[in-house]
């Protein structure tokens, strides 16, 4: 048998406790240091994601405005044909121009009454926030 030492990879550091030294020859700094760089990677790439997603959600806001735009340009098109089609029907009754003011009368008195409930609404809404609290 041979009595030769063992290689230093397998000679054991024993403690007192008879328990294996692992702990690895680093320092508090060494540690606080890597600590801070694994902080800074976080937020890089944190930063990083929020970016893509604001990126892609200013991306489908703005194809939600246009078709939003699109289909009010849509609906008003379809209202003035509305108004059109009404005064050529109202024509032969009333005339081209008793058809016409007729058709506006009764626009201008729509506007109004929205116009009233808006402002109604719209006072009472700033009620609350100037109202003061006991």
């Amino acid at each position: 048998m041979r009595d030769d030492p063992l290689p230093e990879e397998l000679q054991r550091d024993e403690d007192e406790s008879g328990a294996e030294d692992t702990a690895p020859d680093r320092s508090l700094v060494d540690d606080i240091g890597a600590l801070l760089e694994d902080g800074q990677t976080y937020v890089e790439a944190e930063l990083a994601y929020q970016k893509t997603r604001a990126r892609l959600i200013a991306s489908r806001g703005r194809r939600g405005t246009v078709l939003g735009l699109v289909a009010f340009a849509f609906l008003n098109s379809a209202l003035i044909a509305l108004i059109v089609g009404l005064v050529l029907t109202l024509a032969p009754i009333l005339t081209p121009l008793g058809a016409t003011a007729v058709v506006v009368g009764l626009l201008l008195v729509g506007a109004v009454f929205f116009g009233l409930q808006a402002r109604k609404r719209f006072r009472a809404m700033s009620k609350v926030f100037t109202e003061e609290r006991p």
